[in-house]
C-alpha cells in the first residue's frame, strides 16, 4: 500500500482528466502539502500521474516520456516498453511505485513489476492510498451524477481526502479535450 498520495484518471468520450492531491508525507508527518503528482507529457497529449517517492517520480515520468518520443506517441507501444525497462532495471524496480498514464484513447496503470493494467471499464483508474476511495466515489459519481469530468474527478478526490489521511484536498487537475 503506497502511503503517499491519491491519483484518479477520468476518460469519456469527450475528455480525458487526472487529478491528484498535494500532500508528501513522511512517516507519520505531513512534509508538504502542496505538491504536485500529476504531468502533461508528449506535448500536452499525454497525462500522467505518480504514487511513489518525489524524486523517483521525476526519473519514470522523464523515462516514460522518453519511450512516447520513441515511438511517436503511441501510448500503447510505449507503455509496454517502458514497464519492460521499469521491470528489468535493478534500481527502478525495487520502487514502491506505481503510475496512471491516458490519452483519449487509453488509460493505463503501470508498476515496476512491469504490469500494464488497463482498467476493464476502459475509464476510471486510480492508485495511492486514497485510491481505492477515489474510484469507488468516481463510479458512483459516474453512474449517479451529471457532472463534467473535471468535476467529477475533483468531487471523488475531495470524497477521498476526507477519509484517507494520507490524501488531502489541495487536488490539482490537467485535462485533454478530444
Amino acid at each position: 500500500m503506497f502511503e503517499a498520495t491519491t491519483i484518479l484518471a477520468y476518460r469519456s468520450d469527450d475528455y480525458s482528466v487526472i487529478g491528484g492531491d498535494g500532500q508528501v508525507t513522511f512517516g507519520h508527518a505531513v512534509l508538504k502539502g502542496n505538491a504536485t503528482k500529476i504531468r502533461s507529457l508528449y506535448n500536452g497529449q499525454v497525462l500522467a500521474g505518480f504514487a511513489g517517492s518525489t524524486a523517483d517520480a521525476f526519473n519514470l515520468f522523464d523515462m516514460f516520456e522518453g519511450f512516447l518520443q520513441s515511438r511517436k506517441g503511441d501510448i500503447l507501444k510505449a507503455v509496454i516498453d517502458f514497464s519492460k525497462e521499469w521491470r528489468k532495471d535493478k534500481v527502478l524496480r525495487r520502487l514502491e511505485a506505481m503510475m496512471i498514464v491516458l490519452n483519449n484513447d487509453h488509460i493505463f496503470i503501470l508498476s515496476g513489476n512491469g504490469d500494464v493494467v488497463e482498467p476493464e471499464d476502459g475509464k476510471i483508474a486510480a492508485i495511492g492510498s486514497g485510491g481505492n476511495f477515489a474510484i469507488s466515489a468516481a463510479r458512483a459519481l459516474d453512474k449517479h451524477a451529471d457532472l463534467n469530468p473535471k468535476k467529477l474527478v475533483e468531487e471523488s478526490l475531495h470524497i477521498a481526502a476526507d477519509l484517507c489521511i494520507y490524501t488531502n484536498h489541495n487536488i490539482k487537475t490537467l485535462e485533454l479535450k478530444r
